[in-house]
C-alpha cells in the first residue's frame, strides 16, 4: 500500500521533537511490513491542502495524518468524502480519536500498530454537514475553549494548566440558555448550561472517549443549569470518571438530533473536535454509520 504521511509541524508534540527523525523512523517501519511512505512535512496553515492533495493523487491509497485533534479532524472529513483511509498519528494534547481507535500512545508503538493493521470502517458524525469524529459542544465546553485560546502555553502540559485555568474562570458566570432538541417526533426544550453531542456514546474515563465506534449512535448529553460550584464539582466528577453519576447529568443516545437555540445571541459558539465555530441557530446532527475508512491498528495478544 502506498501510504501519503501528512505531519503538521505545527501540531502537538511534533512541535517539539526531531520530527525528520520521526519521518526517516515511520518510513523504515512501514517499508518493514510492505507498504510505501511517501512523507511530508507540512505547516499547520498548508494541513488541509496537503491533504487534499493527497486524496487526490492516484497513485496513493491512503493517508496517514500527524498532529493535534484538528489536524485529525480535517484528515478524517477529507477522508469521508474522498473514501480513501486514513491512519491516525497521535501525535496532540488529548488525542481523543486515536484513544476511541485504541491506538498506543507512543508515537513509534502506534506507527508500528498502523502499519501491521487492516483496513476497516468506523462511523464519523456531521453538525449541519461539518463532520467531526469526537465532539460537538455547546455551552460550557465552548466557553472553556474561548477562555484557553486567550492563554499561552507552548506545551502539552502547558495546555492542560490552562484547561484547568479556563475551568476555574468560568465557573465565575457559567453559561444557561435554552435548547430545543427534535429526535423524530420527539420535542422537547431545557435549559442548560452546556450540551455535548459525541461521535458514538463516551466512556467513563477520566479523559471520555467513544467506548466504541460502530455503534451507529449519537451520544447526547446535557449539563443542567449550574453555579459556580456545581459547575467545579462537575468537573472534578468528569476527572474521577464519575460524571454520568453527577445528578446535573442526562443523556440519551440516537442516530440523528436537531438542536435548536430561540435566543442565540450573535456572537455565540460552538466547539467541534476542539474548534470554535460561529453558533447556527438550527444544528442538524447525523451519524453515519460505518462511513469512514481508517487503518485499524493491530490488537495487542489477548485485547479483545
Amino acid at each position: 500500500m502506498r501510504i501519503a504521511a501528512i505531519l503538521n509541524r505545527d501540531g502537538g508534540s511534533l512541535r517539539t521533537i526531531d520530527v525528520e527523525a520521526l519521518a526517516q523512523r515511520a518510513a523504515e517501519i512501514f517499508a518493514a511490513n510492505g507498504h510505501d511512505l511517501e512523507i511530508h512535512l507540512v505547516k499547520g496553515k498548508n494541513v488541509e491542502r496537503a491533504l487534499r492533495a493527497a486524496a487526490r493523487n492516484a497513485r496513493i491509497d491512503a493517508t496517514l495524518a500527524g498532529g493535534g485533534d484538528g489536524t485529525i479532524s480535517s484528515a478524517a472529513a477529507v477522508a469521508f468524502e474522498s473514501g480513501k483511509p486514513l491512519a491516525v498519528l497521535p501525535a496532540g494534547t488529548m488525542n481523543l480519536f486515536a484513544r476511541a481507535l485504541r491506538l498506543p500512545p507512543g508515537l513509534e508503538e502506534a506507527l508500528t500498530a498502523i502499519a501491521q493493521g487492516d483496513v476497516g470502517y468506523v462511523d464519523i458524525a456531521t453538525a449541519n454537514g461539518r463532520p467531526f469524529v469526537h465532539q460537538f459542544g455547546v455551552g460550557i465546553h465552548a466557553r472553556l475553549v474561548r477562555i484557553r485560546e486567550g492563554m499561552s502555553y507552548s506545551s502539552r502540559f502547558g495546555k492542560m494548566f490552562a484547561s484547568l485555568r479556563a475551568i476555574g474562570a468560568a465557573a465565575l458566570n457559567p453559561p444557561r440558555f435554552e435548547v430545543e432538541l427534535k429526535s423524530g417526533s420527539r420535542t422537547m426544550t431545557r435549559t442548560v448550561s452546556g450540551v455535548a453531542v459525541s461521535n458514538n456514546p463516551l466512556d467513563n474515563g477520566a479523559i471520555p472517549v467513544a467506548e466504541r465506534l460502530d455503534s451507529g449512535l449519537l451520544g447526547v448529553y446535557l449539563a443542567g443549569p449550574v453555579g459556580t460550584t456545581e459547575l467545579l464539582t462537575l468537573a472534578l466528577d468528569v476527572l474521577r470518571g464519575r460524571w454520568r453519576d453527577n445528578p446535573q447529568v442526562s443523556e440519551v443516545e440516537v442516530s440523528r438530533i436537531v438542536l435548536r437555540f430561540p435566543q442565540k445571541k450573535r456572537n455565540a459558539y460552538a466547539v467541534i473536535d476542539g474548534e470554535l465555530v460561529k453558533l447556527d441557530r438550527r444544528v442538524e446532527l447525523v451519524l453515519h454509520r460505518r462511513a469512514l475508512p481508517v487503518l485499524l491498528p493491530k490488537k495487542n495478544e489477548g485485547q479483545a
